[in-house]
C-alpha cells in the first residue's frame, strides 16, 4: 500500500491549492507494530483487536487512512532487531512496539522514528527515556508494572496456600526485569516465612528440570515473574505445575485463563487501549518528547477455581471475594 494516495488535478492553476490540500488531507498514515511473539498467539491477537478497535473510535480506519505494518518475532534478539530494521526501513509514521526487547532492537535502528511502547517495566533506567514526565527523545508509552508487584505475588502465594515454606522464583536470566521483580519478591520473604530461591531458565526444558526441583520437597510454591520467556511457554509451565499439583502463581490473568491456579498483575490488554490514544496524538502532530509515560491503572487478581480443586485446595472466601475474575 502506498504512503500517498495520489490524486489527479482538477482544472486549471487556480485549482492547485485546493487540490494539494485534499491530497494531503487523505493521506495513508503508516504506523509500524513489533511484537515479540507468534502470530497466533491468542493473547497478542486479543491486545492487536483492543488497538485497532479504539484506533477505529479515534476516527482510523484501515485500509482507508490508516495501514498498520505488523511484524511477528519470538523473544529473539536476532529476529527482533532484523523486524525492527525492516519496520524502520518502510519510513513508518509512527512505531508500536511491546515490551523491553523490541524497544532495546527499534533504538539501535532509530532514534528519529516516533515509537509508542507498552509493557516496559523501567524505561529510564533503561535509557529510552530521559524521565517519565518529560521523556525528551523519540519515545513515550505506558509502564508494565512496578517492581513491587513482584511483593504481591508472594503475598498471593501465602494466602492461598498459608503451608506454603520455600517458594522458587522462575525467571529469565537475560531479563534485567527478572532482577527487579526478584529483588521485591526477596524483600518479602523473612516477613512471611517463605525461603526464597531464584532458577533462571533460558530454554523449555530447563521449564521441566525447574519444576522436578521444587516437587521433591514438600511444601514448596511456584512464583512465575513476567518475561517475554515466560508467556511464550506458558502453556509447558502451567501444564507441568499442574500434573505435579504444584501451587502456582502467575503474573498476568491470560495465565489463569490458561489453566494457572491465580495471578495478580496490571490488566494486558487495557495499554493497547491508552497506546491507541498515543499513536492518534502523535499522528495528529504531538511529539512522543512531550508526552509523559503512564503507569498502569487496572490490576487484576483472578482464580482458576477448577485448577485449585484439582489440586485439592480451598481457596479462602475472602481472597475470592477480592478477585475480578474467577473461572468455575
Amino acid at each position: 500500500m502506498r504512503r500517498r494516495t495520489f490524486i489527479s488535478l482538477l482544472g486549471g492553476a487556480a485549482a492547485w491549492p485546493l487540490t494539494a490540500r485534499a491530497q494531503q488531507g487523505e493521506r495513508l498514515r503508516r504506523v509500524g507494530v513489533l511484537l515479540p511473539a507468534a502470530a497466533n498467539d491468542p493473547e497478542f491477537q486479543a491486545r492487536m483487536t483492543t488497538f485497532q478497535q479504539a484506533l477505529h473510535e479515534l476516527g482510523w480506519t484501515i485500509g482507508h487512512n490508516i495501514q498498520l505494518e505488523i511484524r511477528w518475532a519470538l523473544p529473539d534478539a536476532a529476529k527482533i532487531l532484523e523486524q525492527a530494521t525492516e519496520l524502520v526501513a518502510l519510513a513508518p509514521d509512527v512505531i508500536f512496539a511491546t515490551g523491553g526487547s523490541t524497544m532495546v532492537a527499534l533504538q539501535q535502528a532509530t532514534r528519529t522514528f516516533p515509537i509508542v511502547f507498552v509493557q516496559v517495566p523501567d524505561p529510564v533506567g533503561a535509557g529510552f527515556v530521559d524521565s517519565l514526565a518529560r521523556p525528551g527523545g523519540n519515545a513515550t508509552g505506558f509502564t508494565q508494572f512496578e517492581y513491587g508487584v513482584g511483593a504481591k505475588l508472594l503475598e498471593l502465594l501465602k494466602e492461598i496456600s498459608p503451608g506454603v515454606m520455600r517458594a522458587v522464583v522462575l525467571r529469565d536470566p537475560a531479563s534485567p526485569d527478572g532482577v527487579g521483580q526478584f529483588a521485591a519478591i526477596q524483600a518479602m520473604g523473612p516477613s512471611l516465612g517463605v525461603e526464597l530461591r531464584p532458577i533462571g531458565v533460558r530454554d523449555p526444558d530447563e521449564i521441566e528440570r525447574a519444576v522436578t526441583t521444587i516437587v521433591r520437597r514438600s511444601g514448596s510454591g511456584l512464583i512465575v515473574t513476567a518475561s517475554g520467556f515466560a508467556i511464550l511457554h506458558r502453556e509447558r509451565i502451567i501444564a507441568l505445575a499442574n500434573r505435579h499439583r504444584l501451587v502456582a502463581v502467575y503474573p498476568y490473568r491470560f495465565f489463569v485463563i490458561s489453566g494457572g491456579l491465580t495471578s495478580y498483575g496490571p490488566s494486558s490488554i487495557d495499554p493497547y487501549r491508552r497506546a491507541a490514544g498515543y499513536v492518534d496524538r502523535i499522528l495528529k502532530g504531538e511529539k512522543p518528547a512531550d508526552l509523559p509515560v503512564q503507569a498502569p491503572t487496572k490490576y487484576e487478581l483472578a482464580i482458576n477455581l477448577k485448577t485449585a480443586k484439582g489440586l485439592g485446595l480451598t481457596v479462602p472466601p475472602m481472597l475470592l471475594a477480592r478477585a475480578d475474575e474467577v473461572i468455575e
